[in-house]
């Protein structure tokens, strides 16, 4: 999601990173071109291959999330070779395609309608043309509409495909400073705090990174719940405006970024993208230690069956199992065979 605009206004000026201007129909001109021109045979292929199946293609697009300079040639090209865009907010990717020179018919899609447009999608997909899905920023379906259009498409047996690009996800937790190796998107937070703070609690356990979505006025209510909820030693990064002009990342335990967001206005403007550690693993600032906490009850369980019934019949086992992790018998009687039935 994050729908912040691009950089610049419209038609066509882009800010990159150091803040030099730059005409958006020149950027990255070569290797559009050179794109374009290696990516001419596959086009024809794509069409052909439509043409034998009498259906089209539905291309989902991953568009910028602030910088324009981020689009891939190969995205661009997607938008210039749909017969039709289906986007959340036609307003902005019209936006869009001024600025990479494009004039293409446009649709909305987006969480209020997507249901009741899907059959003249789909119906349109089925005659063979081909459509290109857009979010207002970012990779859509993740916290953007979507989903119900790609779903039905598959059942019908359209292909969909993928032209990857920017994500406020991916991004913010490669400057996070916190483990990536296993990491869980939550989307938005609830607004209401009973809510929110319901959601945390159930998270509060999760051994993953977790990666969240927040509205700027609301950042402030959150970092102090989640440092509440989760802990306030708990590492975390608040990353504001990627990719944009004003970027920045605030780094440190949540009790000291909920304590920064009151003093310092600026934590309140723009797209912001919340990385919190997961709880296996906590790094306490200065003189890192690491947490360890409860192996949860079906973990325990997994782990004594798996060892017992390298000796033991699986009704032993799932005795021991049961025991050892306070769950029904029944419950790891039927892991047991399971695990016994995968061995042979």
């Amino acid at each position: 999601m994050h729908s912040g605009c691009l950089c610049g206004s419209v038609p066509i000026e882009y800010r990159d990173r150091r803040g030099h201007d730059a005409h958006a129909r020149d950027h990255g001109s070569e290797i559009i071109v050179a794109a374009e021109q290696v990516a001419g045979g596959k086009r024809e292929i794509a069409r052909s291959e439509s043409a034998k199946t009498g259906r089209g293609r539905l291309e989902v697009v991953a568009t910028p999330i602030g910088n324009l300079a981020d689009l891939s040639p190969r995205a661009r090209e997607a938008l210039a070779e749909a017969d039709l865009i289906a986007a959340e907010d036609t307003r902005r990717s019209s936006q869009l395609l001024s600025a990479l020179g494009l004039q293409k018919t446009l649709i909305s899609l987006h969480a209020h309608n997507e249901r009741e447009r899907g059959d003249a999608l789909l119906a349109r997909l089925l005659a063979g043309e081909v459509i290109a899905l857009v979010s207002d920023a970012g990779t859509p379906l993740l916290s953007d509409p979507g989903f119900d259009l790609v779903q039905r498409a598959a059942a019908a047996g359209i292909e969909v495909r993928s032209v990857p690009g920017p994500t406020a996800i991916a991004a913010a937790l490669s400057v996070a400073a916190v483990p990536t190796d296993r990491f869980c998107f939550e989307g938005f937070l609830p607004t209401k705090p009973r809510e929110r703070r319901e959601r945390l609690e159930s998270l509060r356990r999760e051994p993953r990174t977790l990666v969240f979505f927040e509205a700027p006025h609301r950042i402030v209510a959150a970092l102090q719940d989640c440092a509440a909820v989760l802990g306030g030693t708990r590492q975390a990064a608040v990353a504001r405006e990627l990719t944009k002009l004003h970027e920045s990342v605030y780094r440190g335990r949540l009790e000291a970024l909920a304590q920064r967001a009151l003093q310092e206005p600026a934590f309140e403007r723009g797209e912001i993208t919340l990385v919190i550690a997961g709880a296996a693993l906590e790094a306490a600032g200065e003189g890192a230690t690491t947490t360890i906490e409860p192996i949860a009850a079906e973990e325990v369980m997994e782990r004594v069956l798996r060892a017992a019934l390298a000796h033991l019949p699986a009704a032993k086992a799932a005795a021991i199992a049961a025991a050892a992790s306070g769950l029904g018998r029944e419950a790891a009687y039927a892991r047991a065979v399971e695990l016994a039935a995968a061995r042979r």
